[in-house]
């Protein structure tokens, strides 16, 4: 018996649990000082009501002989994949139901969508990074390629033709820089894919935050994306889904590798190696579609959009380099007072009580620059502002 070797060459922790530790340290030596958390992306606005109206009504049903579900269809129940369609119909895009897998999450299918795919691969990751794109290839033994996320282009790198690349991992809006790629940028992309014969995995989880219309919300507003890419959602942010697990995978009939549909390789890895997303959960995601829902989730996105208003004109005030903040529930600034990422996660921890993440955890580029996050409080997030504006 031999173990998976390429676990050898992650870092010692994930940078998350790394954060994590940190804080409790603190808590445990401070325990009368409270903490003003704006690190970890997680929200804090629960569930709506209309999805816990159906979550319930689920429930019921799963109680009763007459109306109990067992093993579900792999690739979802149609009541949730045909909102997922009309939603991309009011965008211009047109989908099939079996183009669309329900998930229990954008993180699970980002890493296991490589189960169909080759090793070895030649994968392309923009540095700054989400760091399970990163640490999900090395485990599987690709070979990365970084694309630089800097100052100079926003972090918002574009394609080099002297790059070759098989596999391209985007996310727009972005994790962590909170950066958003516009319409050509995304063309350039698609053409550079469709050049090097290579599949763009497109995380869309924080879609819903975008506000301005001439941003696109999916891949597949660009022309030829169906031929070669693969956009993965989420529920998490949108629908307050990071503890109830749902989100969708959308593979179009149109992308082909080797005489291959990926959409049913795909197929095929989900009925060997996943059983679905629950009857209830499904249920309860089937409402964020609803008339009630949107309107009840809208107010909550709102919520978080005006705290990441209120950070923008702080660091503006600030005369700040940031991005994000518009269109993302993230903000990405360059530290004060020339410190490193990690030396100014000390300093707002240890003197202002106030948790980021240091941007040197999410790749070389990072160093640096920190992000916070919108998902706190109004009252938290008014005065973690004020506490940097009279220490910086």
């Amino acid at each position: 018996m031999r173990i998976n070797n390429n676990y050898s060459k992650l870092k010692g922790n994930y940078l998350f649990a790394t954060v994590g530790a940190k804080v409790s340290e603190f808590t445990k030596n401070n325990p009368t000082k409270p903490i003003i958390n704006m690190g970890i992306g997680d929200v804090t606005k629960p569930l709506c009501e209309a999805v816990v109206k159906n979550l319930n009504v689920a429930v019921d049903e799963m109680s009763k002989e007459e109306t109990f579900k067992g093993y579900g269809p792999y690739r979802g129940y149609s009541f949730l994949i045909n909102p997922i369609i009309e939603l991309y119909k009011k965008r211009n895009i047109t989908l099939d139901e079996s183009e669309i897998f329900i998930s229990d999450g954008a993180k699970s299918d980002c890493a296991n969508i490589l189960n169909i795919f080759a090793t070895n691969q030649k994968v392309l990751i923009p540095d700054p990074v989400y760091p399970a794109y990163m640490d999900t290839n090395v485990m599987y033994g690709n070979n990365i390629i970084f694309a630089d996320a800097t100052m100079e282009n926003e972090f918002l790198p574009a394609p080099k033709k002297d790059v070759e690349a098989d596999l391209i991992y985007i996310c727009s809006p972005n994790n962590p820089t909170g950066a958003t790629y516009n319409k050509t940028q995304l063309e350039q992309w698609v053409s550079y894919a469709i050049e090097k014969d290579a599949i763009i995995l497109f995380d869309a989880a924080y879609k819903d935050f975008i506000e301005d219309e001439n941003l696109p919300k999916s891949i597949f507003e660009i022309k030829d994306a169906k031929k070669c890419a693969i956009e993965i959602c989420s529920f998490s942010k949108s629908a307050a889904f990071t503890g109830t697990r749902c989100g969708y995978t959308i593979i179009p009939s149109e992308l082909v590798k080797e005489k291959n549909k990926i959409k049913d390789l795909w197929l095929r890895h989900q009925t060997s190696a996943f059983n679905g997303v629950s009857y209830i959960v499904q249920k309860g995601a089937q409402a964020v579609f609803s008339e009630e829902g949107q309107k009840q989730i809208k107010k909550t996105l709102n919520f978080y959009k005006e705290n990441a208003k209120l950070m923008c004109e702080a660091l503006d005030s600030m005369n700040a380099f940031y991005t994000g903040g518009k269109n993302s529930p993230y903000i990405w600034f360059k530290c004060f007072n020339s410190l490193s990422s990690w030396e100014f996660f000390d300093v707002l921890l240890n003197d202002l009580q106030i948790v980021g993440t240091p941007g040197e955890g999410f790749g070389k580029n990072g160093e640096n620059f920190f992000r916070l996050t919108a998902f706190g409080t109004k009252e938290n997030t008014k005065k973690a502002m004020e506490l940097l504006k009279s220490n910086f």
